[in-house]
């Protein structure tokens, strides 16, 4: 079986120049995020995903999902509005409000981010949880958003994350709570040199030799079927491609990259998908087969096929989403420096937050933990 050349989408001069007034824009920007993530984080995110959890994990969910779609909605504002990106959307008109697992290719760091402008309209964007690298979980204020959301951390090896991700999921199948739990089966972001290994490995085990996604790993997309297969509605297959260079992060934050973003979704109903664990990998190997070819034509095209309608961001909505986060993560900063006492709570929140996102712990709900102690 031929190994074929990798080809990136990655390509071309940046979309806008880096002048100093978009250095300034994007600095004040990513102050903005930063520290209103912050304040998010310490004022409401440990009542809602902690002390709120202590009663019901329900209530406690849908709480935190609903103060943090508020604070992720301004990355979509940045992106669309203010960085004037233009996102594509193709393939299937998904519904709003299911309980899916999402599965895309990672052709760069901030792939993931742009799945939120989707969720967004969707009205599911506090509902998404990732799958992620442990490592990210050690990430500045970023890792603490990602332990109160409940993001599964892994460390991509199936032996010593197959019980933790199992427990996780575990926690999810609830069908009365909302939920979009996202996957990037590839593993790892997309570069030339892993898609020669990755290619290399697929011509000796006999498996589609793809250039433009690296060969799926198919335990992780299985256990998450055979766990939460009752209760989601459906699969939602993404692809993801960018005009005219993949993006960075501080790509996105001063808006130099990408020009368009372009998503492609394929929607699969629970019962149109295999249950032995063999062919549900061959079914995901399929798919990553079909992304390929999507891949190459986007790239010779410039587009993904049948193109769908969905409805624009609202500016005044966004902007007045962004004025009102701004000005309560405002008033609660100005007393943290001003009072004694809010000064303490942020000590002692800040306290809390470290161990618990390096241990991976959350508390249990008093009902739950009697019943236990009952029994």
């Amino acid at each position: 079986m031929a190994v074929l050349t990798p080809v990136s989408s990655c390509f071309g001069a940046k979309y806008q120049a880096l002048a100093p007034l978009r250095i300034l824009r994007g600095l004040v920007c990513l102050l903005v995020l930063l520290s209103t993530a912050f304040m998010m984080l310490v004022f409401f995110g440990f009542i809602s995903a902690v002390v709120v959890r202590v009663f019901s994990v329900s209530y406690s969910r849908r709480a935190t999902s609903f103060i943090f779609g508020a604070w992720l909605a301004l990355w979509p504002f940045l992106f669309e509005k203010i960085n004037k990106t233009k996102v594509v959307f193709s393939g299937d008109i998904v519904p709003s409000r299911e309980r899916i697992l999402l599965i895309a290719n990672h052709r760069t760091e901030v792939d993931w981010m742009y799945l939120w402008d989707l969720a967004l309209r969707k009205g599911c964007l506090g509902y998404i949880k990732y799958i992620l690298k442990s490592s990210l979980m050690r990430l500045p204020v970023f890792g603490w958003a990602f332990h109160i959301l409940e993001f599964i951390p892994v460390k991509r090896k199936w032996e010593a994350d197959e019980s933790i991700m199992r427990h996780m999921l575990s926690t999810f199948k609830d069908p009365q709570d909302p939920l979009w739990l996202a996957l990037f089966p590839e593993g790892t972001d997309f570069t030339e040199q892993k898609c020669l290994r990755s290619q290399k490995y697929a011509a000796e085990h006999k498996l589609p030799v793809l250039k433009n996604v690296l060969l799926p790993r198919t335990k992780g997309f299985c256990a998450c079927l055979q766990e939460l297969r009752s209760s989601l509605t459906a699969v939602y297959d993404v692809t993801i491609g960018y005009k005219y260079r993949c993006p960075s992060f501080l790509d996105n934050v001063f808006g130099v990259d990408p020009s368009e973003v372009h998503i492609h979704i394929h929607r699969f109903p629970l019962d149109s998908i295999p249950v032995s664990e063999d062919e549900i990998s061959m079914w995901l190997i399929n798919r990553f087969q079909t992304k390929d070819q999507l891949l190459s034509n986007f790239q010779t095209q410039g587009q993904f096929p049948d193109q769908a309608s969905e409805r624009d961001l609202s500016a005044v909505t966004s902007i007045l989403n962004c004025m009102t986060i701004v000005t309560v993560t405002g008033t609660m900063m100005y007393y943290s420096f001003a009072s004694f006492w809010f000064k303490l709570y942020v000590s002692l929140v800040c306290a809390y937050l470290v161990p618990a996102t390096y241990f991976n712990t959350r508390p249990q709900p008093i009902l739950s933990f009697l019943k236990m102690r009952a029994r």
